[in-house]
């Protein structure tokens, strides 16, 4: 949701530029204009300020240690892996925004279940040889990142920074 809540900030208007410049395939825009360089921007900061945040709680709470284990938060780039998650999650929702435009699914259109999983699946992937977990534990983080993306479109929808509550 950070690019959709960085639209309203004024100063990063600016950056409001489509990643794809405009350009089409068939007739069809590549990403659509939704897919901005502001966003990118946005989506970097926020996954670099969670994973430091994470980092932070795992740090100070040694409960929470021991239930993340596999992932060594100590020795954790912060910078690297919040640019790894960014990176992920913003291209996995590029992904699924070009199959989209292929399909005529209008910008801002719902195409459930892709529209809450790509950017879970992209940061999975963009992460995965530095951090593995069991097939549980990706599966019991698919199930509460798709809660969270539906709770956070939800709020965005309620400040009216979106047009639709999914």
């Amino acid at each position: 949701m950070a690019p959709i809540f960085a639209s309203a900030i004024p100063w990063l208007k600016r950056y409001n530029a489509p990643i794809d410049g405009g350009k089409t395939i068939n007739g069809r825009p590549i990403l659509g204009r939704n897919k901005t360089w502001r966003g990118i921007i946005a989506g970097i900061v926020a996954a670099t300020f969670v994973v430091w945040l994470q980092k932070i709680m795992v740090e100070s709470w040694p409960w929470l240690y021991n239930t993340v284990s596999q992932i060594d938060y100590h020795n954790m780039n912060v910078f690297l892996f919040g640019l790894l998650f960014a990176i992920g999650a913003l291209g996995g929702d590029m992904i699924e925004s070009f199959f989209k435009r292929r399909l005529n699914i209008a910008s801002g259109q719902t195409w459930f279940p892709f529209d809450q999983i790509d950017y879970i699946l992209g940061g999975i992937l963009a992460t995965i040889f530095f951090i593995t977990l069991t097939v549980y534990q990706y599966l019991w983080l698919i199930f509460l990142w798709t809660i969270l993306h539906l709770l956070s479109a939800l709020v965005g929808w309620l400040l009216g920074l979106k047009d639709r509550p999914i």
